[in-house]
């Protein structure tokens, strides 16, 4: 094992003997070489065992050429101590394994007292042949995959208990070994795992991957072995929301670093004594990173909200825009859920006409996330043919980030709006021309009464950029608005009993209500226009 030199030999023997696998070996040698990890478990067993073995017969030959010398046998030494290996405070005695065969024999009968068999048992094929079986029965489509494993929190109590005893070796050689230097648990895992999963799933494992496969560990058998960390860091360990235990891994290797060396001696024992029982596995799980679809829609009923209309618990209408759209896309992308966005948004009773307000899906988890042009053009026209409330265009995919140039526009743009208004008492034609000279007209907009259950009440100012009039009788005439976006039309007509300041009312010194209202253009650029 050419990784590993006469240095590493009381390492390697001082952790066959403590009951730990070859692979933990490794990873305390400061072995970064990936192929040695994948070789096979028994391949590597025996290689400990040559590598103990060649280097004793060194030194067996060093020993015959000098008279009488004094056995260099490299021995473990009884560690300074109590005799009663349980004693709080100090090194558990190790029994001294003079046959290397043995030692080795030993280890491979037992689970891994560092990593309780994470890198023994599941890094064998009929495991990642399980992990497999899970992903393919899942049906997501993908091309690459990111790996994530979840370990239980005992293991860092474990291995941090192992690098004492190891650094303790060490320092008796005048060597030593910082925490930094050990290759972590998770990284050797994927090194082994990442390469079997790969051929068997037929693509690379890719860190920019959406596609993510994750494994879920526990050992109930040592549940408890962080728990005295609680008691000598206390601050370390507060409940959080959506945790169901304090005990997890950020706040043990907190715990880890701030304990005294000889308050964790005192409490666990070092050597980590050896399980009855590899790990469990809680979960396969498989998940694909959200997938984002724009487009614009227009929105032709007068009886139709955004967004579900539920009020007290109880649902008002029995569809939205959301929902005519979502539901299609949800079926064909086959996802878990939906959150639908869009730049504004009209009344229940406001159609949106013209080129249509743009708007955004996120798709949760999908499990289908490739469609060609045309393909998304003929689920627009899905969409479409499904009801004569609303219409879709330039529906397409988009990237999460393209999705501010949305939001931009609440705030930032222009909208143009068509009202019908009805005013009190009669008009003619020249009572209301002057309007279409007024130009960048400044409002006053206190929070409308109809929304201040869900909005905080704030004095918002507004601008009119033009307005058009069109005179239908002596109680009615249209007028065209182009407006800052984020203006209350239908409070800029009637004057919401005066919180809208100046209002068509006070302007024509009448009483005004509209009567209809139709958002004819959202002046945003987004998303791209396409062929439709």
């Amino acid at each position: 094992m050419s990784s590993l030199t006469e240095k590493d030999r009381p390492i390697v023997q001082l952790l066959l003997n403590t009951g730990t696998c070859p692979r933990c070996i490794l990873r305390f040698c400061r072995v970064g070489s990936q192929t040695l990890y994948r070789r096979a478990y028994k391949n590597l067993m025996k290689d400990l065992e040559e590598f103990l073995r060649n280097n004793q017969e060194k030194e067996d030959r060093v020993c015959s050429d000098v008279a009488d010398p004094p056995c260099k046998r490299i021995r473990l030494e009884h560690m300074e101590g109590p005799d009663d290996p349980n004693h709080n405070g100090a090194f558990q005695q190790i029994p001294l394994v003079d046959d290397e065969n043995t030692a080795v024999e030993n280890s491979a009968m037992k689970v891994c007292n560092v990593c309780l068999g994470i890198l023994q048992e599941f890094c064998e094929a009929d495991f990642v042949k399980k992990v497999c079986q899970k992903v393919n029965s899942a049906n997501y489509q993908f091309t690459g995959f990111v790996f994530s494993v979840s370990l239980p929190p005992q293991l860092s109590v474990r291995e941090h208990a192992a690098w004492l005893l190891v650094k303790q070796e060490m320092g008796n050689l005048g060597l030593s070994l910082s925490k930094d230097d050990i290759v972590q648990l998770k990284e050797a895992y994927k090194w082994i795992i990442h390469p079997q999963l790969s051929e068997e799933l037929g693509v690379p494992a890719d860190g920019k991957s959406l596609f993510e496969v994750s494994v879920v560990f526990a050992h109930p058998e040592t549940d408890e072995e962080c728990h005295f960390l609680a008691t000598a860091c206390r601050d370390c360990f507060k409940p959080a929301k959506n945790k169901q235990s304090v005990f997890t891994r950020m706040a043990v290797l907190k715990a880890l670093e701030k304990i005294k060396e000889e308050d964790f001696l005192k409490h666990f024992p070092c050597p980590p004594s050896s399980p009855r029982n590899f790990c469990d596995v809680l979960e396969i799980q498989c998940s694909n990173g959200a997938v984002f679809v724009a487009g614009r829609y227009n929105k032709y009923s007068r009886n139709l909200p955004q967004t579900p209309w539920i009020i007290d618990g109880e649902r008002k209408l029995d569809s939205s825009v959301e929902e005519l759209i979502s539901e299609h896309l949800m079926a064909e992308f086959k996802a878990d859920s939906f959150n639908f966005s869009s730049s504004g948004r009209e009344d229940v009773d406001v159609r949106t006409l013209g080129n249509g307000r743009p708007f955004a899906i996120e798709l949760v988890n999908p499990r289908r996330i490739h469609f060609t042009a045309e393909e998304m053009k003929g689920l627009q026209q899905t969409i479409n043919n499904s009801s004569d409330k609303i219409q879709v265009r330039d529906l397409q995919l988009v990237t999460r980030s393209a999705i501010g140039r949305m939001k931009e526009g609440e705030e930032e743009k222009t909208k143009t709006y068509s009202a019908l208004i009805w005013i009190d008492k009669a008009i003619q034609k020249e009572d209301i021309a002057f309007l279409d000279d007024i130009k960048e007209l400044k409002l006053d907009q206190k929070t409308p009464l109809r929304v201040l259950h869900r909005r905080p009440l704030a004095v918002r100012c507004r601008i009119i950029h033009t307005m058009k009039s069109e005179y239908i009788d002596e109680h009615h005439f249209r007028l065209q608005l182009k407006t800052q976006a984020g203006t209350y039309i239908k409070e800029f007509v009637h004057g919401d009993f005066g919180r809208t300041k100046p209002n068509i009312g006070s302007l024509l010194s009448r009483t005004a209500d509209i009567l209809e209202l139709d958002v004819e253009s959202v002046d945003v650029d987004w998303p791209p226009t396409l062929d439709n």
